[in-house]
Order: C-alpha cells, then structure tokens, then sequence
C-alpha cells in the first residue's frame, strides 16, 4: 500500500542508513552507497561527504540523485526519493554535529566530528530537493 504524503515525509525523516544512487559514467549502472543523510518533513533533504569522493564528484556532474530508505519490522516499508541537487554549503564542525547526533549516542558524536574534522578531511552538504517520490509499506512478513 502506498504511503500518505505525510507518512512517507515522516518515515524519511526517522534516521535510517541511506542507499545513495546517482550516475557516474553513462556506460554503468548507478553508483550506489549507503549513506547518513538529513530530512526535515517538507523541506530539503541533505547528505554530507567529501567534495572529491566518488559520489561528490558524480553528484556534481549529473545535478541530482537519489536516495533508498527501508525497513523490515514491524511491517516491510521504504522510501525512495529523487531530484535536483539545490546548494551545496561548506562542511563545519556544526554540520558535522548535527549528522552525528542523528546517528550516534551522545557520548560517541564529540570524538565522531573529531575524528571527521581531523582524519577525513574537508566535507560538503549537498542539498536536494525531492521532486519524485516512490513508497510503500508491504506489511508484516
């Protein structure tokens, strides 16, 4: 069955891992990867990573990705989300912060956005705006 505007809007913002998919070369398939990403109900959805990683750049050239998000329990749901790529901004500690502590326990964020500021390198947040919606909750299996 599919899912309401907002069951699906909210189902998007709870914090699961993200399938990223977007076109790197013409002659393959999607680059596809699990990513952290952020999403307000109705508003812009975002993900953080380096400006020269392999999904940077990919993003960079095609304008737009998309993005996969399920689970199995209690009922098998997913949603699936592509668009445009809005803005990029620079990556900072603030950014950093707010990503981790989607994902993370509190005690854990403060060495994460160390360890990313200091070890990974200069990040970006690449905003899209989802356009096209895909979603469903199949029920309990």
């Amino acid at each position: 069955m599919a899912l309401s505007t907002a069951e699906r809007e909210q189902f998007l913002a709870e914090p699961h891992i993200g399938a990223l998919s977007v076109l790197e070369r013409p002659d393959r398939a999607p680059l596809t990867v699990p990513i952290w990403y952020q999403y307000t109900p109705g508003g812009e959805l975002w993900v953080h990573t380096g400006p020269d990683s392999r999904k940077g750049r990919a993003i960079e050239a095609a304008g737009r990705f998309s993005l996969m998000v399920q689970r199995t329990e209690p009922t098998v749901r997913y949603v699936s989300v592509e668009g445009p790529v809005t803005r990029t901004a620079p990556g900072d500690r603030e950014i950093s912060r707010e990503m981790a502590a989607r994902y993370l326990p509190p005690d854990k964020v403060d060495d994460f956005v160390e360890y990313e500021q200091t070890q990974l390198g200069v990040h970006i947040a690449i905003y899209m705006r989802p356009e096209h919606w895909v979603s469903a909750d199949m029920g309990a299996v």
